[in-house]
C-alpha cells in the first residue's frame, strides 16, 4: 500500500474517534436551554468529522488517483527531502502554541510568521516583517473586535488581564 494510503488509514482512525466523540459524547453535558438551539457546540465537529471521513475513504479507495506521476513522494528516499525545514517548522508550531498565552498574541504570531518564512527560505527581511505585522494585526482585530473574543495582545506582565 502506498504511503498516502497508510497515512489516510491512520487519519481515518483518528477521524472515527473524533466523530464518535462529536456525535455521542459532546452533547451529553449541554444545559437544557442549549438543547433547543439549532446549532450546538458539536455542530462543526460533526460536519468536520463527516467530511474528513468521506475524503479519507476517497483516498483509501483510490478514486482520486490518476496515472502515477514522477513528483510523488518516495518513502524509500525520504532522506533526500528537506526534513530539516519540516522538523524546524513543527518545532516552531509547538513553540508558538506554548508561547501564545505568556508572550501575547501579537508578539508570538508575528514571530511565528517571520521565523516560519525565514525557515522556508525567504530573505527579504523588511517584506517578511511587514507581512507578519500586518497579517497579525488584521487577524487580531478581526478576532478581538469583530468576533468579540479576547486575546491577550501583549506580554503577560504588560497587561492587567
Amino acid at each position: 500500500m502506498a504511503l498516502d494510503r497508510w497515512i489516510a488509514l491512520i487519519l481515518l482512525g483518528i477521524c472515527l474517534m473524533y466523530g464518535y466523540t462529536a456525535w455521542f459524547t459532546m452533547d451529553a453535558g449541554l444545559a437544557p436551554f442549549m438543547k433547543r438551539n439549532p446549532i450546538w457546540p458539536s455542530t462543526f465537529p460533526k460536519a468536520l468529522s463527516v467530511l474528513a471521513i468521506i475524503a479519507l475513504l476517497i483516498i483509501l479507495s483510490g478514486i482520486e488517483k490518476s496515472e502515477p506521476k514522477e513528483a510523488e513522494i518516495d518513502y524509500r528516499r525520504l532522506h533526500e527531502y528537506k526534513l530539516g525545514q519540516a522538523i524546524l517548522l513543527l518545532v516552531l508550531m509547538v513553540a508558538y502554541a506554548l508561547l501564545l498565552r505568556p508572550a501575547g498574541f501579537i508578539f508570538s504570531t508575528t514571530s511565528f510568521l517571520f521565523l516560519g518564512s525565514l525557515i522556508l527560505g525567504e530573505r527579504k527581511w523588511i517584506l517578511m516583517a511587514a507581512v507578519a505585522i500586518i497579517a497579525t494585526m488584521i487577524v487580531w482585530y478581526l478576532v478581538q473586535e469583530v468576533l468579540g473574543i479576547y486575546m491577550r495582545p501583549l506580554l503577560g506582565f504588560l497587561t492587567s488581564n
